[in-house]
């Protein structure tokens, strides 16, 4: 099935090395995103609860600006990717989050989205 693209963006409170640190960490990472995070080279495994774990391959990445990941059970098309930006009028930063879902389900991820960054403000103070 054909996945289309989508992209969030969430204004957040907090400095460009902060936020770098949930996103680029695999500690930071296990704060919001996942129960656990692991990293071995360029692979990121990522835990749920006590059976649930899904991996993915870091394929680009720029500190302190953006990570790119490709689920290793996905098309080779996809990823998703969280990329620090700074807008130079309001002096904030936004987290821009690109990912693909299957059609007809983009608002599902969208959600989804919404409520691990909820969880990310949270736990950050963001």
């Amino acid at each position: 099935m054909k996945k289309e693209k989508i992209q969030i963006e969430y204004p957040l409170k907090g400095s460009a090395s902060m936020i770098w640190r949930y996103i680029g960490t695999a500690p930071g990472l296990s704060s919001w995103f996942a129960d656990r995070v692991e990293t071995t080279g360029k692979t990121f495994t990522f835990y749920w609860g006590k059976t649930e774990s899904r991996t993915a391959t870091l394929i680009a990445q720029r500190n302190g600006l953006y990570v790119r990941l490709r689920w290793d059970d996905e098309n080779q098309q996809t990823y998703f990717e969280m990329r620090i930006l700074f807008n130079e009028m309001t002096r904030e930063h936004t987290l821009e989050i690109t990912d693909f879902a299957e059609t007809g389900e983009t608002d599902d991820q969208r959600d989804l989205w919404d409520s691990q960054i909820e969880h990310l403000k949270r736990q950050s103070g963001m």
